[in-house]
Protein backbone atom coordinates (compact mmCIF):
# COMPACT_ATOMS: atom_id res chain seq x y z
CA UNK A 1 0.00 0.00 0.00
CA UNK A 2 1.59 3.30 -1.12
CA UNK A 3 0.41 5.73 1.56
CA UNK A 4 1.59 6.35 5.08
CA UNK A 5 0.78 7.98 8.44
CA UNK A 6 1.21 11.44 6.92
CA UNK A 7 -1.48 10.64 4.35
CA UNK A 8 -3.84 9.27 6.99
CA UNK A 9 -3.33 12.31 9.20
CA UNK A 10 -3.95 14.59 6.22
CA UNK A 11 -7.14 12.73 5.31
CA UNK A 12 -8.47 13.17 8.86
CA UNK A 13 -7.67 16.89 8.75
CA UNK A 14 -9.49 17.22 5.41
CA UNK A 15 -12.62 15.48 6.74
CA UNK A 16 -12.63 17.48 9.99
CA UNK A 17 -12.21 20.83 8.20
CA UNK A 18 -14.59 19.98 5.35
CA UNK A 19 -12.14 21.03 2.65
CA UNK A 20 -8.83 19.98 1.13
CA UNK A 21 -7.56 23.53 1.60
CA UNK A 22 -8.42 23.46 5.31
CA UNK A 23 -6.88 20.01 5.69
CA UNK A 24 -3.69 21.15 3.98
CA UNK A 25 -3.46 24.15 6.32
CA UNK A 26 -3.89 21.97 9.41
CA UNK A 27 -1.26 19.54 8.10
CA UNK A 28 1.12 22.43 7.24
CA UNK A 29 1.19 21.22 3.66
CA UNK A 30 0.91 22.95 0.27
CA UNK A 31 -2.52 22.59 -1.35
CA UNK A 32 -1.10 20.96 -4.49
CA UNK A 33 0.79 18.40 -2.42
CA UNK A 34 -2.27 17.65 -0.28
CA UNK A 35 -4.50 17.19 -3.35
CA UNK A 36 -1.94 14.85 -4.91
CA UNK A 37 -1.76 12.76 -1.74
CA UNK A 38 -5.56 12.42 -1.56
CA UNK A 39 -5.73 11.39 -5.24
CA UNK A 40 -2.96 8.86 -4.64
CA UNK A 41 -4.93 7.32 -1.76
CA UNK A 42 -8.03 7.04 -3.94
CA UNK A 43 -6.02 5.52 -6.80
CA UNK A 44 -4.35 3.05 -4.46
CA UNK A 45 -7.63 1.93 -2.90
CA UNK A 46 -9.51 2.06 -6.21
CA UNK A 47 -12.47 3.95 -4.77
CA UNK A 48 -13.44 7.64 -4.24
CA UNK A 49 -12.89 8.74 -0.65
CA UNK A 50 -14.41 12.21 -0.91
CA UNK A 51 -17.33 13.85 -2.66
CA UNK A 52 -16.38 17.31 -3.91
CA UNK A 53 -18.81 20.21 -4.15
CA UNK A 54 -19.02 23.98 -4.02
CA UNK A 55 -19.25 23.97 -0.22
CA UNK A 56 -16.26 21.70 0.27
CA UNK A 57 -15.77 17.96 0.59
CA UNK A 58 -17.46 15.17 2.51
CA UNK A 59 -16.40 11.54 2.99
CA UNK A 60 -18.00 8.83 0.88
CA UNK A 61 -19.00 5.54 2.51
CA UNK A 62 -15.49 4.29 1.77
CA UNK A 63 -14.15 7.55 3.21
CA UNK A 64 -16.04 7.00 6.47
CA UNK A 65 -14.59 3.50 6.69
CA UNK A 66 -11.07 4.83 6.10
CA UNK A 67 -11.66 7.58 8.67
CA UNK A 68 -12.54 5.05 11.38
CA UNK A 69 -9.49 2.94 10.63
CA UNK A 70 -7.25 6.00 10.36
CA UNK A 71 -8.32 7.18 13.82
CA UNK A 72 -7.60 3.74 15.25
CA UNK A 73 -4.21 3.60 13.57
CA UNK A 74 -3.23 7.07 14.76
CA UNK A 75 -4.38 6.31 18.31
CA UNK A 76 -2.47 3.02 18.37
CA UNK A 77 0.62 4.80 17.08
CA UNK A 78 0.41 7.53 19.72
CA UNK A 79 -0.34 4.97 22.44
CA UNK A 80 2.70 2.92 21.44
CA UNK A 81 5.02 5.90 21.42
CA UNK A 82 3.59 7.30 24.65
CA UNK A 83 3.66 4.06 26.63
CA UNK A 84 7.08 2.94 25.43
CA UNK A 85 9.14 6.10 25.15
CA UNK A 86 7.06 9.00 26.54
CA UNK A 87 6.60 10.56 23.12
CA UNK A 88 10.03 9.60 21.85
CA UNK A 89 12.30 12.15 20.26
CA UNK A 90 9.96 15.14 20.27
CA UNK A 91 6.98 13.40 18.62
CA UNK A 92 3.83 15.34 19.49
CA UNK A 93 0.64 13.94 20.91
CA UNK A 94 -2.58 15.62 19.88
CA UNK A 95 -5.95 16.01 21.66
CA UNK A 96 -9.24 17.15 20.11
CA UNK A 97 -11.34 18.60 22.93
CA UNK A 98 -14.98 19.68 22.48
CA UNK A 99 -17.00 21.67 25.00
CA UNK A 100 -19.55 24.46 25.48
CA UNK A 101 -19.04 28.22 25.74
CA UNK A 102 -18.87 28.34 29.53
CA UNK A 103 -16.30 25.57 29.78
CA UNK A 104 -14.04 27.29 27.24
CA UNK A 105 -14.15 30.69 28.93
CA UNK A 106 -14.52 29.88 32.62
CA UNK A 107 -12.68 26.63 33.33
CA UNK A 108 -10.29 25.54 30.61
CA UNK A 109 -7.69 28.31 30.28
CA UNK A 110 -6.08 27.81 33.69
CA UNK A 111 -6.50 24.02 33.62
CA UNK A 112 -5.03 23.59 30.15
CA UNK A 113 -2.21 26.01 30.89
CA UNK A 114 -0.86 23.85 33.71
CA UNK A 115 -1.28 20.66 31.64
CA UNK A 116 0.46 22.06 28.56
CA UNK A 117 3.36 23.40 30.63
CA UNK A 118 3.84 19.91 32.04
CA UNK A 119 3.46 18.26 28.59
CA UNK A 120 5.48 20.33 26.09
CA UNK A 121 5.10 17.68 23.37
CA UNK A 122 1.29 17.70 23.36
CA UNK A 123 -1.01 19.99 21.36
CA UNK A 124 -4.72 20.56 22.03
CA UNK A 125 -7.46 21.73 19.64
CA UNK A 126 -10.47 23.14 21.51
CA UNK A 127 -13.79 23.66 19.71
CA UNK A 128 -17.23 24.76 20.88
CA UNK A 129 -20.10 22.38 20.15
CA UNK A 130 -23.57 21.49 21.43
CA UNK A 131 -23.80 18.47 23.77
CA UNK A 132 -25.41 16.18 21.18
CA UNK A 133 -22.74 17.12 18.64
CA UNK A 134 -19.98 16.46 21.16
CA UNK A 135 -21.16 12.94 21.92
CA UNK A 136 -21.75 12.15 18.26
CA UNK A 137 -18.27 13.37 17.33
CA UNK A 138 -16.78 11.23 20.09
CA UNK A 139 -18.61 8.15 18.84
CA UNK A 140 -17.48 8.86 15.27
CA UNK A 141 -13.82 9.33 16.33
CA UNK A 142 -13.88 13.02 15.37
CA UNK A 143 -12.94 14.05 18.91
CA UNK A 144 -11.01 12.59 21.83
CA UNK A 145 -12.48 14.28 24.91
CA UNK A 146 -15.72 16.20 25.42
CA UNK A 147 -17.38 18.17 28.22
CA UNK A 148 -21.17 17.79 28.48
CA UNK A 149 -23.81 18.44 31.17
CA UNK A 150 -24.64 15.44 33.34
CA UNK A 151 -28.24 15.49 32.13
CA UNK A 152 -27.12 14.74 28.58
CA UNK A 153 -27.88 11.22 27.43
CA UNK A 154 -24.58 9.36 27.19
CA UNK A 155 -24.46 7.21 24.08
CA UNK A 156 -22.67 3.99 23.23
CA UNK A 157 -19.67 3.00 25.31
CA UNK A 158 -18.68 6.54 26.30
CA UNK A 159 -17.39 6.93 29.85
CA UNK A 160 -17.92 10.04 31.97
CA UNK A 161 -15.97 11.67 34.80
CA UNK A 162 -17.13 14.59 36.98
CA UNK A 163 -15.56 17.84 35.80
CA UNK A 164 -16.94 21.06 37.35
CA UNK A 165 -20.26 22.53 38.55
CA UNK A 166 -21.58 25.42 36.48
CA UNK A 167 -23.95 27.88 38.13
CA UNK A 168 -25.88 30.25 35.86
CA UNK A 169 -26.98 33.60 37.32
CA UNK A 170 -28.68 36.76 36.14
CA UNK A 171 -26.68 39.99 35.95
CA UNK A 172 -28.46 43.35 35.83
CA UNK A 173 -27.67 47.03 36.11
CA UNK A 174 -28.29 48.63 39.55
CA UNK A 175 -30.88 50.76 37.73
CA UNK A 176 -32.86 47.75 36.49
CA UNK A 177 -36.16 46.75 38.20
CA UNK A 178 -34.81 43.24 38.87
CA UNK A 179 -31.85 44.65 40.83
CA UNK A 180 -34.08 44.78 43.92
CA UNK A 181 -34.55 41.00 43.86
CA UNK A 182 -32.25 38.38 45.39
CA UNK A 183 -33.62 35.60 43.23
CA UNK A 184 -35.92 35.26 40.25
CA UNK A 185 -37.23 32.56 37.93
CA UNK A 186 -35.98 32.57 34.37
CA UNK A 187 -39.56 32.93 33.12
CA UNK A 188 -39.83 36.27 34.94
CA UNK A 189 -36.72 37.61 33.24
CA UNK A 190 -38.19 37.04 29.77
CA UNK A 191 -40.35 40.14 30.12
CA UNK A 192 -37.18 42.23 29.74
CA UNK A 193 -34.62 42.87 26.99
CA UNK A 194 -31.51 40.70 26.92
CA UNK A 195 -27.87 41.17 26.06
CA UNK A 196 -27.00 37.78 24.57
CA UNK A 197 -24.02 35.93 23.24
CA UNK A 198 -23.41 35.62 19.51
CA UNK A 199 -25.63 33.32 17.49
CA UNK A 200 -24.46 29.72 17.65
CA UNK A 201 -23.31 29.95 21.28
CA UNK A 202 -24.15 26.72 23.09
CA UNK A 203 -25.17 28.49 26.32
CA UNK A 204 -27.47 30.82 24.40
CA UNK A 205 -29.15 27.91 22.64
CA UNK A 206 -29.60 26.27 26.04
CA UNK A 207 -31.37 29.39 27.36
CA UNK A 208 -33.50 29.70 24.24
CA UNK A 209 -34.68 26.11 24.70
CA UNK A 210 -35.79 26.84 28.27
CA UNK A 211 -37.55 30.01 27.15
CA UNK A 212 -39.44 27.98 24.57
CA UNK A 213 -40.54 25.50 27.25
CA UNK A 214 -42.41 28.27 29.06
CA UNK A 215 -43.91 29.56 25.82
CA UNK A 216 -41.72 32.64 25.50
CA UNK A 217 -38.80 33.93 23.46
CA UNK A 218 -35.70 35.87 24.44
CA UNK A 219 -35.82 39.43 23.15
CA UNK A 220 -32.25 40.39 22.25
CA UNK A 221 -31.27 44.05 22.15
CA UNK A 222 -27.77 43.06 21.05
CA UNK A 223 -25.63 39.93 20.79
CA UNK A 224 -21.91 39.93 21.48
CA UNK A 225 -18.98 37.56 21.82
CA UNK A 226 -17.82 37.01 25.37
CA UNK A 227 -19.22 37.44 28.86
CA UNK A 228 -17.11 40.51 29.60
CA UNK A 229 -18.49 42.41 26.60
CA UNK A 230 -22.05 41.42 27.49
CA UNK A 231 -21.59 42.56 31.10
CA UNK A 232 -20.40 46.00 30.01
CA UNK A 233 -23.67 46.62 28.18
CA UNK A 234 -25.64 45.20 31.10
CA UNK A 235 -23.87 47.72 33.35
CA UNK A 236 -25.18 50.50 31.09
CA UNK A 237 -28.72 49.07 31.43
CA UNK A 238 -28.98 48.09 27.75
CA UNK A 239 -30.42 44.76 28.86
CA UNK A 240 -29.96 41.84 31.24
CA UNK A 241 -27.92 38.67 30.77
CA UNK A 242 -27.63 35.13 32.08
CA UNK A 243 -23.99 34.11 32.46
CA UNK A 244 -21.91 31.72 34.62
CA UNK A 245 -21.51 32.84 38.23
CA UNK A 246 -17.72 32.69 37.92
CA UNK A 247 -17.90 35.20 35.05
CA UNK A 248 -20.38 37.38 36.93
CA UNK A 249 -18.18 37.59 40.03
CA UNK A 250 -15.17 38.43 37.88
CA UNK A 251 -17.04 41.16 35.98
CA UNK A 252 -18.45 42.66 39.16
CA UNK A 253 -14.92 43.47 40.36
CA UNK A 254 -14.61 46.13 37.68
CA UNK A 255 -18.25 46.93 36.84
CA UNK A 256 -21.38 48.12 38.58
CA UNK A 257 -23.56 45.01 38.44
CA UNK A 258 -26.09 43.15 40.56
CA UNK A 259 -26.04 39.35 40.61
CA UNK A 260 -29.47 37.74 40.98
CA UNK A 261 -29.93 34.02 41.64
CA UNK A 262 -32.04 31.95 39.26
CA UNK A 263 -34.50 29.69 41.08
CA UNK A 264 -34.70 27.18 38.21
CA UNK A 265 -33.10 23.81 38.96
CA UNK A 266 -31.53 23.67 35.49
CA UNK A 267 -29.46 26.77 36.29
CA UNK A 268 -27.09 24.48 38.21
CA UNK A 269 -25.31 22.15 35.81
CA UNK A 270 -22.89 19.35 36.67
CA UNK A 271 -20.41 19.15 33.82
CA UNK A 272 -18.89 15.81 32.92
CA UNK A 273 -15.83 14.78 30.96
CA UNK A 274 -16.81 12.34 28.25
CA UNK A 275 -14.35 9.95 26.59
CA UNK A 276 -14.52 6.85 24.45
CA UNK A 277 -12.90 3.67 25.87
CA UNK A 278 -10.73 5.52 28.39
CA UNK A 279 -8.42 2.61 29.24
CA UNK A 280 -7.35 2.23 25.62
CA UNK A 281 -6.72 5.90 24.90
CA UNK A 282 -3.15 7.10 24.23
CA UNK A 283 -1.16 8.03 27.31
CA UNK A 284 -1.35 11.81 26.78
CA UNK A 285 -5.17 11.70 26.51
CA UNK A 286 -5.49 9.62 29.68
CA UNK A 287 -3.16 12.04 31.47
CA UNK A 288 -5.25 15.02 30.31
CA UNK A 289 -8.47 13.46 31.63
CA UNK A 290 -6.82 12.64 34.95
CA UNK A 291 -5.43 16.17 35.13
CA UNK A 292 -8.70 18.04 34.61
CA UNK A 293 -11.29 15.73 36.21
CA UNK A 294 -12.53 16.22 39.76
CA UNK A 295 -10.36 14.15 42.13
CA UNK A 296 -11.37 10.84 43.67
CA UNK A 297 -14.34 10.21 41.37
CA UNK A 298 -14.59 6.84 39.59
CA UNK A 299 -15.76 6.75 35.95
CA UNK A 300 -19.45 6.13 35.29
CA UNK A 301 -20.34 3.51 32.65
Amino acid sequence: MSFDLTDLRLFLHVVESGSITGGADRAFMALASASARIRNMEDTLGVPLLTRGRRGVAPTEAGFALMRHAHNIMQEWERMVGDVSEYGQGLKGHVRLLCNTSTITEFLPEILSSYLLAHPNVGIDVHERLSTEIMQDLLEDKADVGVVPKSSEVLGNLQTFPFRTLQLVLVVSPKHPLAAKRSVSFAETLDYDFVGLAEGSSIQKYLEAHASRVGKRINYRVRLRGFMASARLVQDNVGIAVIPETAAVHCKKSMSLHIVRLTDSWATRQLMLCVRDFANQPLHIRELVEHIREPASPPEP
